[in-house]
């Protein structure tokens, strides 16, 4: 039960909407440039979520997601099963349609305490408690810390530059790791 790549974008960009000011809509392009995934991707997981009654989404010029009354209290547990499915803690780790106590697969008797254990954690784990971990500086949601995109703006809605700026830090260290490359000799 290791977390999608879509599941992963969608944790994101709920933690990143439930750290901006309350009823106030963020771009989906502005989520998505902060957590560098491609807008059209994130649009598609926050249909789902707007679907899942998490997330407001509104149209036009003023329009953007935020979240619904009450939605800090959502565990990640919902969320995960809102994205893939309600199968997400009944399959098999190994991938066996027919895998139970009765029909066990060889890791199905280390696995379920595993999995007992990581559901639970899941369900304790509430979109406001990740939110006020990211927003304390403690934990990071992109390469730069939160209290540095607060401090630029980006966190108003005023995310150009600091994109720009964390756009510019990748580039440099995406250009690095070609000219140490290149430096080596065969």
């Amino acid at each position: 039960m290791i977390l999608s790549r879509t599941s992963q974008y969608a944790i994101q960009a709920l933690i990143f909407v439930a750290t901006q000011p309350r009823g106030v809509p963020v771009l989906i392009r502005t989520v998505a440039d902060h957590l560098s995934v491609p807008p059209s991707y994130l649009a598609k997981i926050m249909q789902s979520l707007g679907r899942g009654k998490l997330i407001y989404s509104f149209r036009g010029r003023q329009g953007g997601v935020c979240l619904r009354e009450g939605g800090e209290k959502t565990d990640l547990m919902t969320i995960l099963t809102l994205i893939e499915g309600p199968g997400l803690t009944e399959n098999c780790v190994l991938g066996l349609k027919a895998c139970g106590d009765e029909t066990a697969c060889p890791m199905h008797a280390q696995w379920k305490p595993i999995k007992i254990r990581i559901v639970k954690l899941l369900n304790q784990q509430t979109l406001g408690k990740l939110a006020a971990a990211v927003q304390s500086g403690k934990y990071r949601l992109t390469e730069l810390p939160f209290a540095a995109l607060e401090s630029k703006g980006a966190a108003r809605g005023e995310g150009p530059a600091i994109l720009a700026q964390a756009q510019e830090i990748r580039a440099r260290r995406a250009g690095s790791g070609r000219n140490q490359n290149a430096n080596k000799r065969p």
